[in-house]
């Protein structure tokens, strides 16, 4: 009997032990491929190079976005807070604007300081339309133009249909999980950092 329930403890204790470890759902190898970039201060970058070494937020965004792309921002910034209140470091946040167009680095820049983002932790970034096409491509997420037209000063106006995105990458590069940029459940994304980091 003594036997039986050593063996019971023992088999409770190796699957608690194994549920700890959290298993994300991708194992997507973002590294196949880099991808020319621009940051906020105008120089080019590789991606994903530019994020290697760090467990890394990453949302994709347009700055003239009303609704949708503010939010999701926002809450990459909460996902932020609560990693330094609880002494989580070597992560790193980032924004891709699939609005090349518009977004220039200049712009991103005025946005990510409107914000009060922290360039020590965050990169935003743009580069050329067939590029960032590519690059979303290999992220899954959709940006679609809608409702274009002319205004009385000849500028070019529209609004995009696009993916709620916001997605997890680990430290060498391999996309682990996405999430609704809109509606982050941030303790969701804050056990599966940690998961990571263990």
């Amino acid at each position: 009997m003594n036997n039986i329930i050593k063996i019971i403890f023992a088999l409770m204790l190796m699957i608690t032990v194994s549920s700890c470890k959290k298993e994300l759902p991708l194992d997507k190898d973002l590294t196949k491929k880099s991808y020319e970039l621009i940051n906020q201060d105008s120089l080019k970058v590789s991606f994903p190079e530019v994020i290697k070494g760090k467990i890394t937020v990453i949302g994709f965004i347009y700055t003239h976005c009303p609704d949708i792309c503010p939010m999701t921002t926002h809450n990459i910034q909460l996902t932020e807070k609560k990693l330094k209140e609880e002494g989580i470091d070597n992560v790193m946040f980032a924004a891709i604007s699939f609005d090349p167009d518009r977004d220039s680095p200049e712009v991103l820049k005025k946005f990510a300081e409107i914000r009060d983002i922290d360039f020590k932790n965050w990169i935003l970034l743009t580069g050329e339309l067939p590029v960032i096409t590519d690059l979303l491509r290999r992220f899954d997420v959709k940006a679609v133009r809608t409702d274009e037209y002319t205004d009385d000063e000849g500028e070019q106006v529209y609004s995009m249909m696009h993916t709620d995105r916001i997605s997890l990458i680990d430290e060498n590069g391999f996309l682990r999980k996405n999430y609704k940029g809109s509606t982050l459940n941030i303790e969701e994304i804050i056990n599966d950092i940690k998961s990571l980091k263990d």
